[in-house]
């Protein structure tokens, strides 16, 4: 791979965006409103189509790997026009997490799925472990956060520009409950403080379907979508070490829809993981499928929603490239 190249992992691509620019659209919405933002992020589009050509691949595979497995959803292959608009929605929802920082989100907002399994979890003292994803826009779960003020959330997040893009906006909001924590691995440490919070009833947030940094070592393969995947095992190593209810949770808009409310469901995964020593792997596997399952339901209906633009296959030429330079560097 030649410098002039972007880098292969999702970890060395750094946030596109600056505070400046958050500030300005920020200034912008309060001026003219939020039509008036949606117009400002058709540059954003362009630079992505034209200036990140390994993202604009990435968001090509992802959506004709859906159109195959999905062809009724597809009225043609898609293309470039469906590249722009998969970078579209992803503006708009960055724009959407900035507003989530600075504006209250009214629970009559969002579409509840399973209305009663939330209020159980809200009223659960205990602490939990919630698996996320790069799907939507975990912000709006303040929606909720408002209501129940005692709820404390930990995002842990491996990527340094995420968490100084997330830190600034926790700054512009300090009342929101939310406590971002970088994590380069788990450390005993780290699994301590960690555990110290589910003991006093806090909720751990973790992304179930990136690479972790380590590379393909640390990972299980799943089937999503119709091809083969590999997803971390880091979630529910920790899930088994705090010992705790495991949930995941899904947030998003369907912007092609008259209604654009924000869909809300979380899903029961287990009131606590259990790995044997002698089919560890094996078990942790069968987790991740479960989780891989549940997020192919959500992909399946809102692929524009699903902002992984990286090699995400395992038979995804520059993901196999990546791994073969790390071996031959090593």
């Amino acid at each position: 791979m030649s410098k002039s190249q972007e880098p292969r992992h999702w970890a060395s691509i750094q946030e596109a965006g600056t505070l400046f620019g958050l500030k300005f659209l920020w200034g912008v919405h309060k001026l003219l409103g939020r039509h008036a933002v949606s117009i400002l992020l058709y540059p954003t589009v362009v630079y992505f189509i034209v200036f990140r050509p390994s993202s604009r691949s990435a968001s090509l595979d992802f959506l004709r790997t859906h159109a195959k497995a999905y062809p009724e959803k597809w009225q043609t292959t898609p293309g470039i026009r469906h590249a722009a608009r998969h970078f579209r929605e992803f503006a708009e929802t960055v724009v959407d997490k900035l507003l989530a920082w600075y504006i209250h989100i009214d629970a009559n907002n969002f579409d509840v799925k399973n209305p009663q399994v939330i209020e159980d979890l809200m009223a659960d003292e205990r602490g939990q472990l919630v698996i996320g994803t790069h799907m939507g826009n975990l912000e709006y779960c303040r929606g909720f956060m408002q209501r129940y003020r005692d709820k404390v959330i930990n995002i842990l997040i491996y990527d340094k520009h995420a968490a100084n893009y997330a830190a600034i906006m926790q700054s512009l909001n300090p009342d929101s409950r939310l406590n971002i924590f970088q994590v380069d691995d788990f450390e005993i440490d780290t699994m301590l403080k960690l555990k110290a919070k589910i003991d006093q009833g806090e909720w751990v947030f973790i992304a179930g379907d990136r690479i972790p940094l380590t590379g393909l070592a640390r990972t299980v393969d799943v089937e999503f979508l119709g091809r083969t995947a590999p997803l971390p095992i880091g979630p529910y190593m920790l899930a088994k070490a705090l010992a705790c209810p495991v949930k995941l949770m899904f947030a998003y808009r369907d912007y092609s829809a008259e209604d654009e409310r924000v869909f809300f469901e979380v899903v029961p995964f287990a009131e606590k993981i259990e790995l044997s020593r002698k089919t560890r792997m094996e078990d942790i596997q069968a987790y991740a499928q479960r989780f891989a399952g549940e997020l192919e339901k959500h992909c399946a209906k809102v692929p524009y929603q699903w902002f992984n633009f990286f090699p995400f296959w395992k038979d995804s030429s520059t993901l196999v490239e990546s791994e073969k330079s790390k071996e031959t560097a090593s």
